[in-house]
């Protein structure tokens, strides 16, 4: 199987994750529960679900007055998608 399809795999199965990270700790902020900590949801956006993440932002309205959340998913998803397409090109 080629390692580009195998990373995309993984950016689409982290950014559903990251999606429902961030869907889950509006939940639980809306209702006076534990929160999922900053540092993870800025880490599952930085490893891999930086499209889910700032999906999640926008859907969920969500962490969108925290500057760095925008930087630091914005920064991930270029790392990735530069990335996945560095993978793509050697194989071609």
């Amino acid at each position: 199987m080629k390692l580009s399809l195998v990373f995309a795999f993984y950016l689409v199965l982290l950014s559903l994750i990251a999606f429902i990270l961030y869907g889950s700790d509006k939940r639980k902020a809306k209702t006076g529960a534990w929160r999922t900590k900053e540092s993870v949801l800025l880490g599952v956006g930085l490893i891999g679900g930086a499209a889910g993440a700032l999906l999640g932002m926008k859907a969920f309205r969500h962490k969108t007055k925290h500057w760095y959340f925008w930087v630091v998913n914005t920064l991930g998803l270029v790392l990735q998608l530069a990335l996945l397409l560095l993978l793509w090109r050697k194989e071609i």
